[in-house]
């Protein structure tokens, strides 16, 4: 019988900054938190502090064993981010 697996729900926050052409750049690697809750919380922080040209929190549905992913949902968005893919 085959095991059916769960989806895994990943939620993550990221900041971003302009480079020296005025390019949105990732401002550090995307963070992983365990709720939707922290999520919200760290992208109103990271916002807040004005060290970031923008922040962005969201969350989409996983199935790591088949490489299979969600549409993104934003929780949390200020300022300027890229196009998500």
């Amino acid at each position: 019988m085959a095991k059916l697996t769960t989806p895994t729900k990943l939620i993550v926050v990221i900041a971003f900054v302009r480079d020296d052409e005025g390019e949105l750049q990732p401002a550090f690697e995307p963070r992983e938190v365990q709720s939707e809750d922290k999520a919200k919380y760290d992208a109103r922080m990271l916002a807040a502090s004005n060290q970031y040209a923008g922040v962005i929190a969201w969350w989409r549905s996983a199935d790591l064993v088949n490489g299979v992913f969600g549409d993104p949902v934003v929780l949390h968005q200020w300022g300027d981010i890229p196009e998500m893919e």
